[in-house]
């Protein structure tokens, strides 16, 4: 299914996980172009990728890159069957030798072997795959480094077009935001220093995505202020 959130900005809800879509000259009122697609769901979730880009008016070639929050059968899932976009993928370093199958999760954190046992269900993408690190430009967004669900986890912030996109650093429980957990991130500590972290440094926004829950709309960074102040 695909919510509109604001102009030019899309929700896509894959039953349990999220994915976002932006057409960066509408959102962002011609400051950006370019289409963005923003994680990639589990491997089976390829068709309803196609079927929501093509809901909010678009084709797989339109894409013209790939954000990835970070490195879970969840978030990276459908990317193999993506892979006619064409489109850059992009992801925090901490996570691109997962992404491409270059290395395997490390079996001594909790979190890792998870990772690692679900790995053989996900097949690496051809498409190319490039590293982004704090401070980093891709279209509209400003990268923000963000550990601590996994090792590169990384936030997405485009001032231009109002919205951040916070991955799994945090997750929406009954209209409010919490820190990823224990049992699926690899250190809560880093969890609760990237949350404060990232709302020390990125500017306002009003759309938040997150991904598992309702994104919200409007006064996102408000929300992200509010639980920086609690943990």
């Amino acid at each position: 299914m695909v919510t509109a959130l604001a102009d030019g900005i899309w929700w896509i809800e894959l039953g349990g996980v999220n994915a976002y879509l932006l057409d960066e000259s509408i959102a962002t009122e011609g400051a950006a172009s370019g289409v963005t697609l923003i994680d990639a769901g589990m491997p089976w979730h390829g068709d309803d990728l196609r079927d929501a880009i093509a809901g909010a008016g678009y084709e797989l070639a339109d894409l013209d890159r790939i954000l990835l929050t970070h490195y879970d059968f969840d978030h990276v899932g459908a990317l193999s069957t993506l892979d006619d976009a064409g489109a850059t993928i992009y992801v925090g370093e901490g996570d691109v030798a997962f992404v491409t199958g270059d290395e395997r999760p490390p079996w001594t954190n909790h979190k890792g072997l998870f990772q690692r046992a679900l790995g053989g269900f996900v097949t690496p993408p051809h498409d190319l795959v490039e590293t982004v690190a704090d401070g980093d430009t891709v279209g509209s967004f400003t990268v923000y480094e963000t550990p601590g669900h996994t090792p590169g986890h990384v936030a997405y912030v485009s001032a231009a077009a109002s919205v951040g996109i916070l991955g799994d650093l945090v997750r929406e429980s009954r209209g409010s935001l919490t820190p990823s957990p224990w049992v699926i991130s690899y250190d809560t500590d880093a969890v609760e220093t990237s949350i404060t972290d990232l709302a020390e440094r990125a500017p306002g926004f009003e759309v938040l995505g997150i991904g598992h829950g309702r994104p919200f709309q409007r006064g996102g960074r408000d929300r992200l202020d509010r639980l920086a102040a609690t943990v």
